[in-house]
């Protein structure tokens, strides 16, 4: 019910995730980073406490694929569980157990992990692994491209109506976490794309107003001189 791509951003060394489901609110449950430690999603039967338990893992030190391996021995339940994880050094790994729902892939790439399950066809993750690094622009706008691709290959077997974007980078919280909860028309991913044009520009203001308000540009409302 979910397809994801998670990546390192080799030149800013930000991680994000890009991610849509059938399910409402994918993105607030299956969504995990943390700056300097990596990103994780925890999908199909979703359990979300997965996903700070494997960047807490990452972050002692573990690579993704101990990390991983820790998690998943940790827990009753892990043949209901998909797990993603990017690394600081960008090394990817992944679980997909035996009681996963509907046709499941992951596909690999320098850098960057897909997967999904429920899908409609087995190449949507290499899709998406190649969408995102044919792409250009932001690091943002690549993992858009690798869900695009992802939903252009076919995405999940069912009309999709969430969607979620999420990036770290220096800072203790994300510096972009967009979400589109719920689409009856079944257009998250446009409707997240839109989002992400929108503030995109203004990502590198909001940072600064919480670095140094007094030194960051005006807010681009009425009434702000």
């Amino acid at each position: 019910m979910t397809f994801s791509l998670l990546a390192r951003c080799p030149d800013t060394q930000c991680f994000g995730m890009a991610i849509s489901s059938s399910s409402p609110a994918v993105a607030a449950r299956c969504a995990h980073a943390r700056a300097g430690v990596g990103v994780v999603a925890s999908q199909n039967v979703t359990d979300p406490a997965l996903g700070p338990a494997l960047l807490d893992r990452m972050a002692a030190g573990a690579p993704a694929a101990q990390a991983v391996a820790q998690v998943v021995a940790g827990t009753p339940f892990a043949p209901w569980r998909q797990l993603l994880a990017v690394d600081a050094a960008g090394r990817v790994a992944h679980h997909s157990g035996a009681r996963i729902l509907g046709l499941w892939g992951v596909a690999e790439g320098p850098g960057v992990v897909a997967g999904g399950n429920l899908l409609a066809t087995e190449g949507v993750p290499g899709a998406m692994v190649a969408g995102f690094l044919a792409a250009g622009g932001t690091f943002g706008d690549r993992l858009l491209a690798g869900l695009q691709a992802g939903a252009a290959a076919g995405g999940e077997a069912g009309p999709v109506h969430s969607a979620g974007l999420l990036i770290v980078d220096r800072e203790s919280w994300p510096v972009a976490s967009l979400r589109c909860d719920w689409d009856d028309g079944a257009r998250p991913i446009a409707a997240l794309s839109r989002a992400w044009q929108v503030y995109a520009p203004q990502m590198a203001d909001y940072v600064q107003r919480a670095r140094d308000p007094g030194a960051a540009p005006s807010y681009g409302v009425p009434g702000d001189a």
